[in-house]
């Protein structure tokens, strides 16, 4: 990390508290938390645990949809947004490489989903507990939600600068976007579901179909945090897939698909031309 790439993130960080995205990003966490909270809470009675733990589950199924949304809407004109404006070739003349004109956004905009995680998270894990209780290991989850969350936001993030630079405007990669949340978040399970479905047991089901939940980043995100709360998965009703998997894969593939959506944009901004 350069000074050059710290200057850059400053200055996005800036771009986005001036065009109120940081607070948008804040209060959308923070609502939709917070509905799901008190709106999920009925079953901690019937099932015997804390109110946190449902709230957890909850909010794990709602990071799944929202973090890569908000992580797609932040990043999607990084790019093609600066060469509509004209600003692209003044950012390019600045004395750093375009590796660290990626990370600083990359920087900023990470620190504002950090932000806004941890708040709308925080918030709506503090009243349950307030309101039903928390044991040490829903306190635990609550942790590991938001640290996730943030991790999952970064492979998208990374993605979206990877469809900013090939797209030939703000339009078309704001429709590429689109596209990619469709695929890694909804039609990538019905897929999935379709040829478990087919297989009706067999090799498929049993041997290959965890593997391809851990390679899309956002089942991985779904079973570590599934995996690593047995009170969780009972809540949930993924025990089974979360089971056959060694407790390292989702772990690993959350941790690997940032590098590789990084060295993706990387690739596509060198192409770029002001």
């Amino acid at each position: 990390m350069t000074p050059r790439a710290l200057a850059i993130a400053g200055s996005e960080l800036r771009i986005l508290r001036r065009n109120r995205w940081l607070f948008m990003a804040t209060l959308i966490m923070v609502l939709f938390a917070l509905a799901l909270t008190f709106a999920g809470s009925a079953p901690t009675g019937s099932l015997g645990v804390d109110m946190l733990t449902v709230s957890v589950a909850s909010m794990t199924t709602l990071s799944v949809y929202l973090a890569p949304l908000l992580a797609l809407m932040m990043s999607f004109d990084a790019i093609s947004g600066d060469r509509d404006r004209g600003s692209l070739s003044l950012l390019l003349s600045y004395p750093a490489g375009r590796g660290e004109i990626l990370l600083g956004k990359f920087l900023s905009h990470l620190a504002a989903l950090a932000f806004a995680m941890t708040v709308g998270f925080g918030t709506a894990g503090a009243l349950a507990a307030w309101s039903g209780g928390a044991g040490v290991d829903s306190l635990l989850a609550l942790g590991r939600l938001i640290a996730t969350s943030i991790l999952l936001g970064a492979v998208f993030l990374a993605l979206g600068y990877g469809v900013s630079s090939i797209s030939g405007s703000s339009t078309a990669a704001a429709g590429m976007s689109a596209a990619l949340w469709l695929i890694f978040v909804v039609l990538y399970d019905l897929g999935l579901l379709g040829a478990v479905v087919m297989d009706e047991g067999g090799v498929f089901t049993q041997s290959i179909f965890p593997w391809l939940m851990v390679a899309n980043p956002a089942d991985a995100f779904r079973v570590w945090n599934i995996a690593a709360s047995e009170t969780i998965a009972v809540t949930s009703g993924m025990t089974g897939a979360a089971s056959a998997l060694p407790s390292w894969a989702a772990p690993l593939s959350l941790l690997i698909w940032p590098l590789i959506g990084l060295g993706l944009a990387r690739v596509a901004f060198g192409r770029v031309e002001p």
